[in-house]
């Protein structure tokens, strides 16, 4: 069986600009391993326009930022992990998280299945609504 991710954008706010929050089998993998006040990447880093997101997967194993906590990655560490396409499956492991406030346990290895993985990839590359609320 599969996993299955949503990728959700948060409208921006006073402090940050919008930002991603990526849900796997229904959870939010970032308030997970990060703790409540933690944040995902902002949108426009990961989803730039015109060109592709960091996400989509190709046969070349990538590490990519998915979150920190609230006091910043750069103080206490991000929350990473290595995406990488095997044919028809879209592997998520070897997370990283932040040490800080408090050690969290990695989230598991998540196998997408490649069409659901790649298509969800696309709606949220074309869905630009969070653009408009700059």
């Amino acid at each position: 069986m599969f996993d299955h991710l949503e990728i959700r954008v948060l409208s921006p706010g006073p402090r940050f600009a919008a930002q991603l929050r990526f849900w796997v089998n229904g959870e939010d993998v970032i308030e997970g391993a990060v703790y409540e006040g933690g944040r995902g990447p902002f949108a426009a880093d990961v989803l730039p326009a015109g060109r592709p997101s960091l996400l989509r997967a190709t046969s070349e194993a990538r590490r990519l930022e998915l979150g920190e906590p609230e006091c910043t990655g750069g103080c206490c560490g991000f929350l990473s992990v290595v995406v990488q396409r095997f044919g028809d499956i879209v592997r998520w492991s070897d997370w990283d998280v932040p040490p800080a406030p408090a050690p969290a346990s990695p989230p598991p290895e998540f196998h997408f299945d490649a069409s659901q993985y790649d298509a969800e990839v696309a709606r949220a590359e074309a869905d630009r609504w969070w653009q408009v609320h700059r």
